[in-house]
């Protein structure tokens, strides 16, 4: 769904405090170590009540904590040895965008995708919008090239 000009403007216009762009950071470094040790609650921590995650191209999403322990619980399901290797990031008053190379053995059902048994390679581009009022980030949009099953 494209955003409405008036909000990007909005966006590209918020004053940039270095001590909020500081908590932003630390919430993600926080988020990506909640990650990697696959806590759940460690990963709702730095989210708020209505955080939505959506994946694209597939355009799927998952709603509040509870959409987002399922988005985490399936796709650590799916690749339980899900690495991020981190290659871009930024970071402002809008959130945190990443770059990243993940690797991770296709073991489970994942986007419709039957698990095949193979490590597999890919590149996201993540968008973590920060909300300023929960001072949590409102979720996650995913562009991924993850090669998907044929129909």
């Amino acid at each position: 769904m494209p955003v409405p000009k008036e909000e990007v403007l909005e966006l590209m216009r918020m004053e940039v405090d270095p001590a909020e762009v500081d908590e932003i950071r630390e919430l993600w470094k926080a988020h990506s170590k909640a990650e990697d040790a696959r806590s759940i609650e460690g990963l709702l921590a730095t989210l708020s009540e209505d955080c939505v995650y959506t994946v694209y191209p597939d355009d799927v999403s998952w709603h509040g904590h509870e959409g987002a322990a399922r988005f985490y619980t399936e796709l650590l399901t799916a690749f339980p040895d899900i690495v991020f290797e981190l290659q871009n990031i930024v970071i402002g008053p809008q959130g945190v965008v990443e770059e990243a190379i993940v690797t991770g053995t296709h073991s489970a059902r994942w986007l419709e995708n039957e698990p095949t048994g193979e490590t597999m390679t890919w590149r996201n581009a993540i968008f973590f919008p920060w909300d300023r009022e929960a001072r949590r980030f409102s979720g996650e949009r995913v562009y991924t090239d993850l090669q998907r099953s044929s129909p």
